[in-house]
């Protein structure tokens, strides 16, 4: 069968393709007093960048009679990170500071109260949503990642020649594992 472009819009793009730029992040159930306070509610406009988790499963070799049978195994999630632009009253980065802070303190080396306690100021939720052409009325996917915590915040490059530029840093999360609302549940 030869190559037209009627084809491949009808088969690959019936929907017109998915857009990369439509989305937004929010971050739940961590101890907002504590850590983020004001910086939750900014996080979904600040977080620049995300990205839909990747998926994937150990495999297990078993030797047998001088050949390898390969067997599903274990199943691993690789960090998650998100890129996040500053304003000038650093909210957003603050409380990511005082979340790692609490985990074990600068000077100190020790957790929190709340964080030793595990009352829920070490963990949260993350829910990324991805939209169609139309916004926010038309969800075309919803990840929640459950059980997250900061494991590094990027510095922020400074620069004399840094002219007309935001500031950004990265934030990478562990997380315990992720559901694809309506496809792969819990």
């Amino acid at each position: 069968m030869a190559f037209t472009i009627d084809t491949f819009r009808t088969n690959a793009l019936a929907k017109g393709g998915a857009r990369a730029n439509l989305f937004d992040v929010t971050i739940a159930g961590v101890a907002a007093t504590t850590h983020l306070a004001t910086g939750v509610a900014q996080f979904k406009f600040a977080c620049k960048a995300s990205a839909i988790p990747a998926m994937a499963v150990g495999v297990v070799e078993v030797p047998y009679f001088g050949r390898v049978v390969k067997v599903p195994g274990n199943k691993t999630f690789d960090n998650w990170s998100v890129t996040i632009i500053n304003d000038e009253g650093f909210l957003v980065r603050n409380g990511m500071e005082k979340w790692v802070a609490s985990m074990g303190t600068h000077i100190g080396n020790v957790q929190s109260a709340a964080s030793s306690a595990l009352t829920g100021a070490l963990y949260g939720d993350a829910t990324v949503q991805h939209y169609g052409k139309k916004g926010p009325t038309d969800k075309i996917a919803e990840y929640k990642f459950v059980n997250i915590f900061p494991v590094s915040v990027s510095e922020i490059a400074l620069g004399w020649d840094a002219n007309d530029a935001i500031e950004e840093y990265t934030v990478e999360f562990a997380y315990d594992y992720w559901t694809h609302t309506g496809q792969v549940a819990t």
